[in-house]
Order: C-alpha cells, then structure tokens, then sequence
C-alpha cells in the first residue's frame, strides 16, 4: 500500500528580529500587554526596503528540506504552496517558486487556506500520492506580513501578532504495509464567518478594485479581525475536530506523542490544552519567537521539533491541528 513519508523539512526565517520593545516606539503597546493577550515575546520580519516575498522565503525553506530529502528540484514532480500573503496579486507563488527552482513544467498549486494552509496542503498531497498521480511532492508553507500591517497604535491588536517566515516539506510516496505515514485527515470550512479574519482590498467585487484613495484613507487593505469571535470559534473548533480525528484514526490522545497546534495565539492553544487535559509536554508551541507565520507555522513548528529530537523515531505519533480565517479547521495524524 502506498504511505505519504516525510522525507525532510527546512525553515527560513528573516534577519530582522523585532521584539516587543521594539513595538512601543511605534505604537502605544507594552511588552506585559502584548504577551498577557498573545503569549509572543518576539517576531522576525522582513529588513525595511528589502524586496523579498514568500516564494523567496519558500526557496531558502525548500533547498534546506531538499537537501534532507536528498532531492534534486528534477525529482519534484508537484509543488504545492501555501499562503495568504503572495509575492504578487497573481501568478500564484507556487510558479514562482518553480521558476526560481529552475523548473520549466513541474505542476504547481497555491492554496489559500491561511492558519490552515499547511493541512490542506499535506492533505492534499497524500491524495495525490495515494491517487498514483505524484510520487515525490514539495510542500511550502510562507508568509510576508510584515508588508502589509498597519504599524500604528490604531493596528496594534493585529500588528503584535504577525511574523514573517517559511516553512517546507517533502513528502514522498512509499510502497509498504506498515502503519505509517499520513494516517487520516480531517478539513472543515464555514465561509459564513469569512468577515471575521479577513483582508478586503484589493477585491474583484469592488467595481474599482483598488480605490483611488486607498493607502491614505481606505483601512480595508489591513487585515481585520473579529478578535474575540475567533478566539471563541478556536476554542471550540480545535477540540471538536482533534476528537474527530482521533476517532477516525481509531486512536486516542494516549497514542499521541506530539501536538502541534497552529501558532495564532498561545493564549488560544492553553485553552485548548486544558480542555483536552493535554500533558504540557506533549504540545509544542514557538510563537512566543516567531508570532503568528499562519501557512508557515505548523512545518517551522515540526522542523524545530525534529531538530531537537522531540520527535521522529519510528513509531512516533503526531497531530498536527489548526483554526484559522476562512473560517476553515481541520486536523491530521502522521506517524514516523
């Protein structure tokens, strides 16, 4: 039977450090502030003046996870990349990572699935792998934030939450019988609360997509968000779905060696923890140093795990589960 293995992993994070302190000379925020509410001590971003975009932080994330893998960019035969904030408005990052690959026909996807973007995308390459139509799959997970914040005391709430980074995974098809691998996924979706985590410009409903006035006066090209509605949903949704999960894998958290929630809120994922009464050594949080890398945070989570031998001897058992815009859920079981 054919098992979706993964094969290495990477991460690239900018060099521009920017902590909490760093913040209150630009907006009216505190350190205490910042970290009662969100758990985050610190995020990279992107150098002021630089030009770099996701598909430059998928590229350095993807070299390191291929080399693990010891892939070739030849040996690729899909590319799938995740994100809500690409290089440019269209073609998707996932070409441009190809080119930059220096690929000339290898197939790729975006998918827009923000906090969960890593699911569907990991999702979606174990069916692929499955299906026979790909063996050997390269999976991105990249932000730029920092871009496209509102860095003023009015933007706070969202801006303290955001980081800048990438994260990749290779997956490859493996012939055998063991019981190993992606083992079930689950995906949810509810567009009914897409207005509560949202960016609303540049939008094609729009008779002018773009507003004349826009960068001045028009706040619709920041990301806003309904903060207590999704910590509410997240609460909900993250034990709902980590339940079903488990159920369809026919395992228990006991069989469970490792969790790793998406990094929104750290404040969301003790919640969490403490609704499923999950032993604090079995959940792995870093937003505390990277903030929220939404696609990019649950494939930088698991290579920092791996790196530190948290995980990944054989038979090790993970969960990987998220809550994000969309509003989309979901959760998937992989064992090394």
């Amino acid at each position: 039977m054919k098992k979706t293995i993964i094969k290495g992993t990477g991460k690239a994070i900018p060099s521009q450090l920017v902590t909490n302190e760093d913040l209150t000379e630009i907006m009216d925020t505190t350190d205490e502030w910042i970290q009662k509410r969100t758990g985050i001590k610190q995020r990279y971003w992107i150098p002021k003046g630089e030009e770099i975009g996701a598909s430059d932080l998928g590229l350095e994330a993807s070299l390191k996870a291929m080399k693990e893998a010891k892939w070739e960019p030849k040996d690729i035969d899909f590319i799938i990349f995740a994100t809500l904030s690409p290089d440019i408005f269209f073609p998707g990052s996932g070409c441009l990572l190809q080119h930059k690959l220096g690929l000339t026909s290898t197939p790729a996807l975006d998918i827009r699935q923000q906090c969960t973007g890593f699911l569907y995308s990991l999702a979606t390459a174990d069916s692929y792998i499955k299906s026979g139509l790909a063996k050997k799959i390269l999976i991105v997970g990249a932000e730029v934030h920092s871009t496209g914040l509102d860095k003023t005391t009015k933007g706070r709430d969202i801006t303290v939450l955001f980081g800048d980074g990438a994260g990749a995974v290779c997956v490859e098809g493996v012939e055998t019988n063991e019981d190993i691998g992606v083992i079930t996924s689950v995906l949810h979706a509810d567009g009914s609360g897409a207005d509560a985590l949202m960016v609303e410009l540049p939008a094609s409903r729009l008779p002018q997509r773009l507003p004349l006035d826009m960068l001045k006066n028009d706040a619709r090209h920041f990301p806003s968000m309904n903060g207590q509605k999704v910590f509410k949903m997240a609460v909900k949704k993250l034990p709902q779905v980590t339940k079903e999960t488990l159920k369809k894998a026919g395992l228990t958290l006991d069989d469970i060696d490792m969790i790793f929630p998406h990094q929104a809120n750290l404040r969301i994922n003790e919640f969490y923890r403490e609704i499923m009464k999950i032993d604090k050594n079995k959940i792995f949080n870093n937003i505390q140093k990277y903030g929220n890398t939404t696609a990019a945070s649950i494939p930088i989570a698991l290579n920092e795990a791996l790196k530190q031998n948290l995980v990944g001897k054989k038979g090790d058992t993970v969960l990987f589960v998220a809550f994000g815009a969309g509003l989309t859920w979901g959760g998937i079981i992989y064992r090394f």
